[in-house]
């Protein structure tokens, strides 16, 4: 994997090295409610799933206004989902302020489930670095994105283009 850097320092990332054509591994989360969402939650539909490290930061800010932007664009079949490991509350309160209706937010901070099956849970910080995976219809990893500095905006535009050659 390329290094990936947190304000220009290197940081260690636990987990397996994905790789596009690999099967999602499935992951337990929480929804805003509390309640539990794993991969099958969102059997049958094109997942767009973007880990980042806080949405009180400018960056993930930015990253889920613009994603649930795009997303409203996007048909039915495709969910988006922002994970952190932000507190279900403190998500479900930016969610309002933001307006974010379109996004699904969920929380790694129960046993970093999504963080360590997909390699994105920084060692150091204990958070997830910016990634974004599209996983096709049938839970098969279809594109990979790590962000190379955590504290950048993703290529928004390789994303929808490779989530739009699964619809």
């Amino acid at each position: 994997m390329s290094k990936i850097t947190f304000k220009g320092n290197p940081v260690t990332l636990v987990g397996p090295e994905l790789k596009v054509g690999d099967a999602a591994p499935d992951f337990s989360v929480v929804d805003n409610a509390l309640a539990a969402v794993n991969l099958a939650t969102y059997a049958g539909k094109v997942k767009v799933i973007s880990a980042v490290p806080s949405l009180d930061t400018p960056v993930c800010d930015t990253e889920t206004r613009r994603f649930n932007q795009e997303a409203a664009t996007l048909p039915g079949k495709v969910a988006v989902l922002t994970i952190s490991v932000d507190l279900p509350f403190a998500q479900k309160r930016w969610c309002g302020a933001a307006g974010i209706d379109r996004v699904v937010t969920l929380s790694d901070y129960r046993d970093r489930s999504f963080g360590l099956a997909y390699g994105v849970f920084i060692d150091e910080l204990k958070l997830l670095s910016r990634s974004i995976f599209v996983v096709d219809s049938g839970d098969t990893i279809r594109y990979i994105q790590h962000v190379p500095e955590v504290t950048q905006e993703p290529d928004y535009a390789a994303v929808l283009a490779a989530v739009r050659q699964l619809l």
